[in-house]
């Protein structure tokens, strides 16, 4: 899969992401407090979802969306699932530096409490 090709893929995850969890967290924080009435003293913090918390499907694709960014991991032969924060890896990649880095890289996660990959296997036979 081409860098392009890629870049593509996780702008659209990215996209894709941004757009449904700014609405579950708008729905979330409408429940949660009053409406603001004047809207020229929100600042930009009032604004932002940042310190909201995250969820699994959040994890799950913010992970799959900076695998399949990274040059150094083939994001489209590791799949990712996310239970109560724990990010579980499986497939095959080429490398233990690409094992080594798709881990590295659930890690950075916000919302990851630990990270599983043990089913994440490294593929001698498969080169690249």
């Amino acid at each position: 899969m081409s860098t392009t090709t890629r870049t593509l893929l996780a702008s659209a995850l990215t996209l894709g992401l941004a757009l449904s969890s700014s609405a579950a967290f708008a729905q979330d924080a409408a429940a949660k407090s009053p409406p603001k009435t004047d809207h020229s003293a929100m600042t930009h913090a009032d604004r932002h979802d940042s310190n909201e918390p995250v969820t699994d499907s959040w994890i799950t694709t913010k992970v799959k969306a900076d695998l399949l960014a990274s040059s150094n991991v083939p994001g489209t032969e590791v799949k990712v699932e996310t239970v109560n924060g724990v990010v579980s890896l499986s497939g095959t990649v080429a490398t233990k530096a690409e094992h080594d880095k798709a881990i590295a890289t659930a890690k950075g996660i916000k919302g990851v409490t630990r990270v599983d990959a043990a089913a994440l296997k490294v593929s001698a036979a498969k080169k690249r």
